[in-house]
């Protein structure tokens, strides 16, 4: 099926049978990847004296409780609230899906004992506009489905990278990792705090995407990106999204 978006005064058509999901599973798995040393997802099925949400238990449906964290397991956008005394929601603010996107890969450069996305990397690989950006770090390796990052001061974005993206446009910013800033840094999320310009002057129609995956078949360049969240509210969601190649 083929759809036609206006996105500054041009129609770019997409293929919706063709979609590219960037996203992580969210399951109950002790090897999924997980961040923040948070435990891993439990789904369960509900039991009552009267009742038992399982079929193969002899439920007559399957009715589960879930039980995770959207920021530790699995691909999640998140709001400003995410580092606001407001506690916005996400669900309250991400009010458009599609976006224009662009994607890009680079290898962290050593600093210390980080591995850090610099400016003058994104600099380089980010010349033109768009309303998102997708940051897949190398090496692009399939274990980043299962990594255990607790604990393993992961890459993150410099936080002077931040205008710069900010510059292009850019007002939705998704990455492989489990956060844009240092594992550890005192609670001072610099990257999180440019990026929304809180408190200054909150941005709250931005949006940070965390644990995404994007498989290395999919080539840098440009997207059309849809964000589906479930309609939390919370400062964050679990999330898909979900890239589609612009047809000529």
């Amino acid at each position: 099926m083929i759809a036609g978006l206006e996105i500054n005064g041009k129609t770019v058509r997409i293929d919706l049978k063709k979609p590219i999901d960037i996203s992580m599973p969210l399951s109950a798995n002790e090897n999924a990847a997980s961040a923040w040393y948070v435990p891993p997802v439990r789904i369960e099925a509900v039991r009552t004296d009267q009742f038992v949400g399982d079929v193969n238990l002899g439920g007559s449906v399957n009715f589960n409780n879930i039980f995770f964290n959207p920021h530790g397991n699995g691909t999640h956008t998140e709001s400003v609230g995410h580092i606001s005394k407001e506690k916005e929601s996400i669900n309250r603010y991400l009010k458009q899906f599609f976006f224009t996107a662009r994607l890009i890969s680079l290898t962290p450069e050593k600093q210390g004992e980080d591995d850090v996305i610099t400016k003058a990397q994104v600099e380089e690989k980010l010349t033109e506009s768009s309303e998102a950006l997708i940051l897949r770090t190398l090496p692009n390796d399939i274990g980043k489905l299962t990594r255990q990052y607790s604990n393993t001061n992961p890459a993150y974005i410099h936080a002077d990278a931040i205008p710069y993206i900010l510059s292009k446009g850019i007002d939705h910013l998704l990455i492989d990792l489990p956060s844009v800033d240092r594992e550890v840094d005192s609670g001072i999320l610099a990257a999180h705090h440019k990026f929304w310009d809180y408190p200054n002057n909150p941005q709250r129609h931005r949006t940070i995407t965390e644990f995404v995956f994007v498989p290395d078949e999919v080539p840098d360049g440009f997207y059309i990106l849809n964000i589906q969240i479930a309609p939390f509210e919370n400062d964050a969601s679990p999330s898909k999204p979900v890239l589609y190649k612009c047809l000529i």
